[in-house]
């Protein structure tokens, strides 16, 4: 297939595009530094600034998993203004260009997240006809979806993909924990009953290539494991994988004091399953959390 990416260069996006690579698969790359994107995905993928510049008249799937990260800085005014404007309107910037092709992609997988739901109870279990708590993570995810939506049609089918927090190799939110865990200096935050949603990146991207092949599904995918845990036991089976104690606790006063309305994401979660995911017969490699993290801190460990 001819698949467009956004993404392409960012921690999921980079070993799913190898993925599509290896599989004989044509893949385009929108990006905002051509230079640097062609290094970074070692000159395998045809890496373009301007959408008008792909020559090709049609493709057959767009995987849109563009945006700026979420959780690394404040939540002023201007950063959740940056944070919509690289989702939706990226997304309608994307929107427009299929539009206007004679030949519309046959699939097309959109990136949301399981801040759709908004912090909720630890003990609500939420699949993809949840409500949702008013707030801005929901409304991030919701108008980030409703643009993609729009892309919906007889010929096209769109999936919607409600990332967990992804575990892996390289970066994300476990790239940033090693180092202190691996120091014995990590810990719980705050009580550490908050609900963490996590899939194994391997994972993620068995799931987005099943969504992408598989012609019957459409509509939201929570890409969670089918087992959420609290930051209690994640915390102890990350210390467990590393072997090293986790004693030192994470207040959260202090953590808002530090990122504001952000700090949400750490000190509040959800129990996320994935009922479509499962329903429609996908198999996870990576179901409990310490078989994940043993497996990617063993990776680490070979990489060096």
């Amino acid at each position: 297939m001819k698949i467009l990416v956004t993404g392409a260069t960012g921690f999921i996006g980079r070993p799913l595009t190898k993925v599509l690579i290896e599989q004989g698969h044509e893949v385009y790359a929108w990006v905002r530094d051509t230079g640097k994107a062609r290094v970074l995905l070692d000159g395998q993928v045809k890496c373009y600034e301007r959408l008008e510049d792909i020559p090709e008249p049609y493709v057959d799937a767009v995987i849109n998993l563009a945006g700026q990260p979420i959780a690394d800085r404040r939540w002023t005014k201007s950063r959740k203004q940056s944070l919509r404007s690289s989702r939706i309107e990226l997304t309608y910037e994307l929107v427009r260009f299929i539009n206007r092709l004679e030949q519309k992609p046959r699939v097309v997988l959109s990136g949301s997240a399981i801040g759709y739901y908004g912090p909720q109870a630890a003990d609500l279990i939420l699949d993809e006809q949840s409500k949702s708590v008013p707030g801005f993570t929901h409304s991030l995810c919701a108008d980030w979806e409703t643009a993609a939506m729009s892309l919906a049609s007889e010929a096209t089918r769109v999936c919607l993909l409600r990332t967990g927090v992804v575990l892996g190799n390289g970066g994300g939110a476990l790239g940033k924990m090693l180092l202190p865990f691996k120091l014995g200096l990590g810990g719980p935050i705050g009580d550490g009953q908050q609900m963490m949603s996590w899939i194994h990146q391997k994972d993620w991207i068995n799931a987005a290539l099943f969504l992408l092949t598989n012609d019957t599904l459409s509509g939201p995918f929570n890409l969670v494991s089918p087992n959420p845990v609290n930051n209690k036991i994640f915390t102890k089976a990350l210390a467990e994988a590393v072997h090293r104690p986790a004693i030192f606790r994470v207040p959260c006063c202090g953590l808002k004091l530090a990122m504001g309305e952000a700090a949400e994401l750490l000190c509040q979660g959800q129990r996320v399953v994935p009922k479509n995911l499962l329903a429609a017969g996908f198999e996870f490699e990576f179901d409990f959390i310490d078989q994940a993290l043993t497996d990617i801190v063993e990776q680490v460990s070979k990489d060096k």
